[in-house]
């Protein structure tokens, strides 16, 4: 600033932070399992595995559906872990990637949204607060069992993505229905 000018103030809020919540859910039970972070990154990934692991440590193969983001991926484990237990913890999961731009795929993303609508609507000033309110919020969902009714059928599918199954592949032209 420089002297004798007025000083100038922006309307928008002070931000006081950021933080990541990595979630997981059982769509059929409506278990869930969700942990907070000050940060996103390969190592909160591989936390965040290492515990959904030890949470069923007798199922041999756990599906995650993910999003794209550059922090999940099986070489997380690697750059977190000692290669042995990176390769074990590899070993029991299997990764399936949402396309770019098709979140809405992603079922957690569903508990995401109403999340949002429970807690997340508003600025919530410590990172303590937040997951004060979130955990429990996200415990009552689990104790009610709150299932997610997935309504998207396979042909439903094919036909809203008809467009990149033709890029992909032209014979997949069979799938268009309109």
């Amino acid at each position: 600033m420089q002297q004798g000018t007025v000083r100038k103030e922006h309307y928008a809020y002070e931000k006081n932070g950021s933080c990541a919540l990595l979630a997981a859910i059982e769509p059929l039970t409506g278990y869930r399992l969700a942990k907070l972070y000050q940060r996103r990154t390969k190592q909160e990934f591989t936390r965040f595995c290492v515990d959904l692991a030890a949470h069923y440590p007798n199922i041999k193969k756990i599906r995650l559906v993910l999003d794209n983001l550059n922090t999940h991926s099986v070489s997380a484990f690697y750059e977190s872990l000692p290669a042995d237990e990176a390769f074990a913890l590899a070993q029991r999961f299997e990764l399936y990637y949402t396309p770019k731009a098709a979140s809405w795929l992603n079922m957690i993303e569903i508990e995401f949204s109403a999340l949002a609508r429970l807690c997340l609507d508003r600025r919530i000033p410590t990172m303590a607060q937040l997951e004060t309110e979130l955990m429990a919020i996200i415990a009552d969902r689990c104790e009610k069992h709150v299932k997610i009714h997935w309504q998207f059928s396979i042909p439903s599918c094919r036909q809203k993505l008809h467009a990149h199954y033709s890029a992909v592949n032209e014979t997949n032209a069979k799938f268009n229905k309109s």
